[in-house]
């Protein structure tokens, strides 16, 4: 009976071992907006639909890989190669393995299981940061050679032709940011900045005269004005805008908001769930999820400022890039300030790939907490 008691204290202690070791405040705040977006998604589709139901099995295999990986010693990945390029060898598979899947919209982008589909382009911007937070946090002394930023440039070309080709220019913006960002963030001094900013300009000019196609371009400027096309091109911003202002200061009420739930506003639980949320919730419910998501990153950017390893600082900002540029991309093209990408609004957005991916980083991130 002694022992039985024993044992069963001994299970106790380890979830309070196990909250002493990571940072509190991330996981919680973490687990509540995941559970509000439940909520959310629930009243944009209805409480019963089977979109909230496949969510919850989505976040429940989220919150568990973010845990498991939270008690990983993520100095493995700081240590040895093999982990780092299977990974990141995995991805690239993956992401050659979407050109032989369906095609949605017009893009190749999506492997699907059954009734799940699988995007690798978001566990290939997870990858990316892992590859790159090893290899400048080995080299950061020689970070301005010009071999290392060409060197570091072939691990983010090649998942990047592969997006491009399907085409996900939403996703191969997001990767390039990732890596221009951890470039700058190791230290390469500012002519390289420029050689850079110049060199995405230029490719980014030549993509737009020779390799865009006529629809893409029409779909990239809609935002400039929406009117010209209200029934085309620029119908997606003009119920966009529609369900955002008619949420006001409180909201039109969960589950009540109509641009969403009548079909007007098109994929409410996944590109526009931000105006969706708008609609429900109002100015005052997008401040309140803005506030969440900020605090989220900063809890992530203090991890990354009190890590003993240049891998644990690179990884965090790598990052804290990687939801904030989803955040931003997301929510000004809802608003018409950037144009429609189709990219996800983390934690929020309907569908596994981004929210599973950023929740094993974010486990990553724990695991950088916890092992210093």
């Amino acid at each position: 009976m002694a022992d039985l008691k024993r044992n069963f204290r001994s299970i106790i202690r380890i979830p309070e071992r196990y909250l002493r070791e990571i940072d509190v405040p991330l996981f919680v705040a973490v687990l509540s907006i995941v559970l509000f977006g439940i909520f959310n998604i629930a009243g944009i589709a209805g409480p019963n639909s089977d979109i909230v139901q496949k969510q919850i099995i989505l976040i429940a295999i989220g919150i568990a890989l973010m845990v498991l990986l939270s008690v990983f010693n993520y100095r493995y990945l700081r240590d040895y190669s093999f982990f780092v390029m299977l990974f990141y060898l995995l991805a690239l598979g993956l992401l050659t393995m979407t050109f032989f899947s369906h095609t949605v919209r017009g893009i190749k982008a999506w492997i699907f299981v059954g009734d799940y589909a699988f995007e690798p382009s978001e566990l290939a911007k997870l990858a990316l940061i892992i590859v790159l937070a090893k290899y400048f946090s080995q080299r950061h002394i020689y970070i301005r050679q010009m071999t290392h930023i060409i060197s570091s440039g072939f691990y983010f070309i090649l998942p990047t032709i592969l997006i491009l080709l399907q085409p996900d220019l939403g996703s191969a913006l997001i990767l390039s940011i990732i890596w221009f960002g951890i470039l700058v963030i190791s230290g390469i001094n500012k002519k390289q900045i420029l050689l850079l900013l110049l060199l995405g300009a230029s490719i980014s000019g030549a993509a737009w005269v020779y390799a865009l196609q006529p629809y893409q371009k029409a779909r990239v400027i809609s935002f400039i004005n929406p009117l010209q096309d209200p029934k085309g091109t620029g119908y997606n911003l003009i119920q966009s805008k529609i369900a955002i202002g008619s949420g006001h200061i409180w909201g039109n009420g969960w589950g009540r908001g109509s641009q969403a739930r009548i079909g007007f506003l098109p994929e409410s639980y996944n590109d526009f769930v931000f105006a969706a949320t708008v609609e429900q919730f109002g100015f005052a419910g997008a401040l309140g999820v803005l506030s969440a998501m900020l605090y989220i990153l900063y809890r992530i950017l203090k991890i990354g400022l009190e890590a003993t390893t240049n891998f644990g600082k690179l990884f965090s900002v790598g990052m804290i890039i990687f939801i904030f540029s989803h955040i931003f991309i997301n929510m000004a093209a809802n608003v018409g300030l950037l144009p429609i990408t189709g990219l996800p609004l983390p934690f929020l957005s309907y569908g596994g790939s981004n929210l599973v991916s950023i929740m094993m980083g974010v486990g990553i991130t724990q695991s950088i907490k916890k092992f210093g």
